[in-house]
């Protein structure tokens, strides 16, 4: 069924049929909950920052490690331009989204970009018997007061999205996913453009 309200593109990023998006998160929500009591508990997130590192997230990933983009043998400099071009040109390509996301992970700050892929992800549900167990597992793990990999986002934002999550529809999370996706644009993508990394990937 299409998103009846899309805002970016579709992409071709799918989880593993047999382990979903939601329930690896899940898994990663219960191993890491023991230690939300803690001080300092933010900070130790190491195995959900690996959690896109998974072949469920990024089958056929050749990227190598984080920064190192020169290793993507099949991005050719013209790919790279394009890149340029737009945050949504590099994104709707899945060697641009691969690249970005490990430099958000060289930065230690991918938690905005793995809560974008969380929603496009959840808008790909079937059913609404779907969407429930997602719903939750994306609010727990990125949107909620001391969340593992909370985002930043403004009270009304957080308010309108916790009040949709106990009857979640396709487009719960599209104003908070709106919300990163900026962010993500006006900071993270103009620090992209000038890294080292693709910059050696303009000039092959």
């Amino acid at each position: 069924m299409e998103n009846p309200l899309p805002l970016f593109p579709q992409l071709n990023i799918s989880a593993s049929k047999d382990k979903p998006y939601y329930q690896v998160m899940t898994s990663a929500i219960k191993e890491e909950s023991h230690k939300a009591g803690k001080p300092g508990a933010k900070q130790k997130r190491n195995r959900l920052s690996l959690l896109l590192q998974k072949p469920e997230f990024h089958e056929g990933d050749h990227l190598g490690k984080p920064g190192n983009l020169t290793k993507a043998a099949s991005v050719s400099p013209e790919e790279a331009v394009k890149w340029g071009e737009s945050f949504d040109k590099l994104l709707s390509e899945k060697a641009g989204l691969d690249a970005f996301t490990k430099f958000l992970k060289s930065e230690f700050s991918e938690e905005n970009i793995e809560f974008w892929i969380a929603c496009e992800d959840y808008k790909k549900s079937r059913s609404a018997h779907e969407l429930l167990p997602k719903a939750k597992t994306i609010f727990e793990t990125f949107i909620q007061k001391d969340a593992p990999k909370e985002v930043n986002l403004d009270f009304h934002t957080k308010e309108v999205t916790r009040q949709s999550v106990g009857r979640p529809l396709a487009s719960t999370f599209d104003a908070a996913q709106s919300t990163v996706y900026r962010l993500m644009e006006q900071d993270s993508y103009p620090r992209f453009l000038r890294s080292a990394a693709y910059l050696r990937l303009l000039h092959g």
